[in-house]
Order: structure tokens, then sequence, then C-alpha cells
């Protein structure tokens, strides 16, 4: 069974996709994490996420057994994955890896922006996971701070309505509910409703 989750920022997509591929035995791939760690080795390297020559040669020569997990999850860079996602050779660059992923046998759970409708159009269930931008941005704030992030809450609006608007505007492979995909809305769903909810949808899409 593959199952894809595609979704913006802090709707809850990877929490779900974690969830669905434990409750159904499957591996899981949070593809965000390829992007970020492609704009971390992009600023570690003391390049520009604009620069998309640098960004392609980044994600061409990725090694993720080497990614620092605390470094990739900050809010700086998230910002810079954003933008080196935008880069149509970054996103060819890890395409086939992911779409590897996805064609294992057995199935898989892979979460993204563009997994339904470009890395795994094929996928047996599709959902397409949001929430309002206020939930979003207070969910993406108590995280970074969490974290010991010193940002404001109004700060993680502005960059969280900036990235929704470079996702959904980019030219290649933009963020987008696929035709097919069931939409989940968690606005007003805690983190269990809301994986209860996911459940319900991938059973009655598979029985």
């Amino acid at each position: 069974m593959l199952i894809a989750v595609d979704g913006p920022l802090a709707s809850g997509k990877g929490t779900i996709a974690r969830a669905l591929a434990a409750r159904f035995g499957l591996p899981h791939l949070d593809t965000g994490t390829l992007y970020r760690a492609v704009a971390v080795a992009v600023l570690d390297a003391g390049g520009d996420p604009h620069d998309a020559a640098a960004a392609e040669a980044a994600a061409r020569t990725l090694d993720m057994s080497r990614v620092d997990e605390a470094a990739i999850r900050t809010a700086g860079a998230g910002a810079a994955a954003s933008i080196v996602s935008a880069h149509e050779g970054v996103r060819a660059a890890l395409k086939a890896l992911q779409q590897d992923f996805a064609r294992q046998p057995g199935g898989a759970v892979l979460d993204g922006r563009d997994i339904g409708t470009v890395i795994a159009p094929e996928a047996d269930v599709k959902l397409f996971v949001t929430a309002s931008p206020q939930v979003r941005a207070s969910r993406r704030w108590n995280e970074l701070v969490g974290r010991g992030d010193a940002i404001t809450l109004e700060q993680v609006m502005s960059q969280l309505l900036e990235r929704d608007g470079r996702d959904a505007g980019r030219a290649f492979a933009p963020l987008t509910k696929a035709d097919d995909a069931i939409e989940l809305d968690t606005s007003d769903l805690d983190e269990s409703e809301a994986i209860a909810a996911a459940i319900v949808i991938v059973e009655a899409s598979t029985s």
C-alpha cells in the first residue's frame, strides 16, 4: 500500500504520516528533510539558497547519513529549504530518490508537498492535510520556542505566509491538492483526533 500525504507547513502532515506508517507497518519518508538537508548544506558551505547551481550540487551529493537533525529543524533551515526547493535542478536530483522509496516492495508512506501530484501520482491513498494559517503558525511557533528559538508568533506567521506563497507559486511541482486526494482539515482537531481521522480515510479508501 502506497500512501501520499501532502500539505503546507505545520498542517500536521508529518505527524499523521508517521502514525499511518506505524499503524499499517510501512516505511516512512519525510521528504521535507531532504530539502532541509540540501538547504543546510548550502548555508554551511557559505552559499546562497537562491543560487540554483549551488543548491543542485548540494542535492546531488546529499548524504542523509551525515545530516544533523537539530540543524535542519530550525526556522532558518525551513525558510532556506523553501527557497532551494523551488529550483528545478534540486527537485530533479531528489525525485529519483523519493520515487525509489515510494516504489519499494510492500509500499510506503511519504509526506511532502508534491507526493500525490509528482512523486507518486499512482498512490493508493492520497491525503491533503491542511489547517488555517493561524492554527499552523501557532503550532510552528510552539515547536520553535520549545526548541529554544527566540522568535515571535508574528514572525512565524509572516514566514509561514511567505513560504505558503512560494510553495504554491513555484513553477516546478507546486504545492497543490491532487484531484483525487482527500482533504483533511486539522484546524479543530488535536493530534490523536487528526490521526484517527486519517486512519479512517485510509481504511475506507482501501477496503
